[in-house]
């Protein structure tokens, strides 16, 4: 009799040509097909789309895939519509043409497409959401899954509604993929996207082949100056991450004058331009592409040299991420960190950018006056521009006080102006002290003093037992048990004996900070996420002597 794992490795070798499955995309096929819902946290170049284009294939009704890029959902069609078996995929999003969309409709109804394509912009049309139930689909996939938390750079309000959208697809399971899963992030995917009975499945997030470093510069200038010679020397091709949009150009200008192909890439060029220079790097036409973060989701390049990151980024999560896209192929990749502890300074300010209490009441008093209204005229009524205005709608919707879609912007709380206001304050607030407390977590890996490879795989919730050999201060260790020695601060471990009761991943309750999830174990302390208040390292000798922490479930 053919199990459900013959059942999946069938499909893989004649649909699509793969002869083996690694075990975590088993594991999440295997899970899909029981009817649970699936969050599958796996490292870049892991082969998480396979999951569901084989899951997709086994069971029944099309496959609605949520994929934040048009250019990425591209890619994904085109690899789906040349694999070896007979399988057909559509896309759905604002660069098509109507007859493009009908004929992409008419695939669907009548059954020769088994995988759509759309973007969580696309979910805020409600033709489009009577469509899709129409259609019965039982499985719903959401691509880059990172994106429905608000803890990164790569966050978009429209994933909010992908939860709504989930269960108006009544009886639909649910995938959803990601490569940067910290705990804090995974609960909130959950939460967000409505998962019920979750089959976690999470794979190592260690990548032994890319050498991890930091170099502390002083001064501006001399940094400048540092980043420029350490990417001239550097193999190409490469990342160059910056934190502003001038910065880009700078760079950029500086390294075509040494001699590199080198491009700017913000948010601040245009679709078409971005388009370019995101195809000329894919096609080998670039040594270096200087960017913000705008430069993310969609790059599948497997031979990435090096990831050069001239600040500290805004959290380990955003880092871990970046640095994944070096060394794909499996081949030896540097990721360098250009630390100046000022730089510090510059993210808390970004932190701590809230919206003030005056702003938020002109919104939603204009809200009470106007009912729905389009966030132009929002933005007009109240004097802010279309980024402020969207800030501060994101945040009341965040808030559940108002709900946006295509149509504008409206009101759906009952109560008083202030009230309102004051739970939005609320969360802007404590929203700042957990991003302040991740910035804190970055300056703890630049500076840590033990393996710098341990030190993130403890963030994630892994443990590496010995340091790695691989990164600058295993380098520099005179001697292995040195090297043993000075690691111990970035270990992730949990030591034997008391913090047995504190296992990473756990639940604990503090008597001033409420409700967290255990993060790190090290020899003398630990590193819990509040809720409500962020990262907090706590001391394993007054946590015992004066017991400050309980384990909840």
């Amino acid at each position: 009799m053919q199990t459900t794992g013959d059942r999946i490795q069938g499909v893989a070798a004649e649909q699509f040509g793969w002869d083996r499955l690694r075990p975590g995309q088993l594991a999440a096929i295997e899970a899909a097909l029981r009817g649970r819902d699936v969050l599958a946290v796996l490292p870049t170049g892991y082969g998480k789309s396979a999951i569901y284009q084989i899951a997709g294939m086994l069971i029944d009704g099309p496959t609605v895939v949520i994929s934040p890029l048009i250019s990425l959902q591209a890619d994904q069609v085109a690899q789906i519509r040349k694999a070896p078996g007979a399988i057909t995929a559509v896309a759905i999003n604002s660069t098509m043409s109507a007859r493009s969309v009908g004929e992409a409709w008419a695939a669907l109804e009548v059954g020769t497409a088994e995988f759509v394509f759309l973007a969580p912009e696309q979910l805020a049309n409600p033709e489009v959401v009577r469509r899709l139930s129409a259609l019965r689909p039982r499985l719903v996939v959401v691509d880059e899954a990172h994106c429905v938390s608000s803890w990164g750079h790569d966050f978009r309000p429209d994933y909010l509604r992908l939860g709504e959208l989930i269960d108006a697809l009544d009886g639909a399971s649910t995938i959803a993929l990601t490569a940067t899963g910290s705990a804090p992030v995974r609960e909130e995917i959950i939460e967000g996207l409505r998962l019920r009975d979750t089959c976690l499945v999470i794979r190592g997030f260690d990548r032994p082949n890319l050498r991890l470093e930091v170099e502390r510069v002083e001064s501006d200038r001399r940094k400048r100056d540092a980043v420029v010679e350490r990417v001239v020397a550097l193999p190409m091709p490469g990342l160059l991450y910056v934190p502003t949009r001038a910065d880009t150009e700078r760079y950029s200008a500086e390294l075509t004058r040494r001699g590199l192909r080198a491009e700017p890439y913000s948010s601040a060029l245009g679709a078409a331009r971005r388009t370019a220079v995101h195809r000329a790097f894919l096609a080998g036409e670039l040594d270096v592409v200087v960017a913000t973060s705008a430069f993310g989701m969609g790059i599948n390049k497997h031979d990435v040299r090096f990831v050069v990151h001239a600040a500290v980024t805004d959290s380990v999560d955003d880092y871990y991420q970046e640095i994944g896209r070096a060394g794909r192929d499996g081949e030896p990749a540097l990721a360098v960190l250009f630390y100046r502890p000022e730089d510090l300074a510059l993210r808390r300010f970004f932190a701590g950018r809230n919206p003030s209490r005056e702003s938020l009441a002109d919104v939603v008093r204009a809200l009470v006056q106007a009912g729905r209204v389009s966030r132009d005229e929002l933005a007009d009524a109240v004097a802010v521009s279309s980024r402020r205005l969207g800030a501060m709608v994101g945040l009341l919707e965040e808030c559940g006080l108002v709900e946006s879609d295509a149509s504008g912007v409206r009101l759906i709380f009952a109560g008083q102006v202030d009230e309102a206001v004051n739970r939005a304050v609320e969360a802007s607030e404590q929203a700042t002290r957990i991003d302040s407390s991740r910035i804190e977590m970055m300056r703890g890996f630049a500076e840590t003093p033990g393996c710098r490879r341990q030190y993130p795989l403890g963030y994630f919730g892994e443990s590496l037992a010995r340091p790695c050999g691989n990164c600058d201060v295993c380098s520099e260790s005179e001697s292995e048990s040195e090297s043993e020695s000075e690691s111990v601060s970035g270990s992730a471990s949990a030591p034997a004996g008391e913090l047995v009761t504190f296992p990473v991943d756990s639940r604990v309750r503090h008597p001033l900070w409420g409700d967290g999830i255990v993060m790190r174990n090290e020899p003398d302390r630990m590193t819990v996420f509040f809720d409500e208040e962020g990262y907090k390292t706590l001391s394993l000798r007054t946590i015992l002597s004066k017991g400050l922490l309980k384990r909840i479930t």
